[in-house]
């Protein structure tokens, strides 16, 4: 009996714990590029492209792609479905400034539903262009269990430096 009160007190603690954490979330990388965002935005705005950059390309040989709307710019979606490690999902170009910003709705469907918003930023340099991508979302009551043990900032933060560094090489002068 006493272990079963502790095992209850145990799980409330927990609930309470993970209902105490922040619900707003916020990753943000940003790399200089020597090159003009004029050159950059275009491998961006148009999801065609991100084969050739981003960081989740490779991770499913069999995924499958949909794009629809115009080609690129506003309104323009991307949709996939592949294994485990690439789920399924959906995103769509909800801004494009040409050379200024591009904003994306992000919506995972597997492994887990989650909406959030991607923001790509191109800020002239002396040397090039900063790219800053960004993501943020609100975590509900699963999402923030998980965080308990699965630091996104760290897991996806790195994603974004990888793909930063390959649109860097997409773009930048072979030398």
């Amino acid at each position: 009996m006493i272990a079963l009160i502790i095992l209850v007190v145990a799980v409330f603690l927990l609930c309470l714990v993970i209902a105490k954490r922040p619900s707003d979330f916020r990753i943000e990388r940003n790399l200089i590029i020597a090159a003009p965002a004029g050159s950059i935005q275009p491998l961006v705005d148009n999801f065609r492209q991100w084969i050739r950059w981003s960081p989740w390309e490779g991770l499913d040989p069999n995924l499958t792609r949909e794009y629809l709307g115009p080609e690129a710019g506003k309104g323009a979606i991307y949709a996939w479905k592949g294994n485990n490690k690439a789920g399924a999902g959906r995103m769509t170009v909800l801004s494009s400034e040409p050379e200024h910003s591009i904003v994306l709705r992000l919506e995972f469907l597997r492994p887990f539903k989650a909406t959030n918003t991607a923001t790509f930023r191109f800020e002239p340099q002396s040397s090039g262009t900063l790219v800053t991508w960004s993501m943020e979302g609100n975590n509900g009551f699963v999402m923030k269990l998980f965080s308990l043990v699965f630091d996104s900032e760290k897991f996806v933060g790195k994603d974004f430096e990888k793909g930063l560094a390959a649109l860097a090489k997409a773009v930048e002068p072979k030398t």
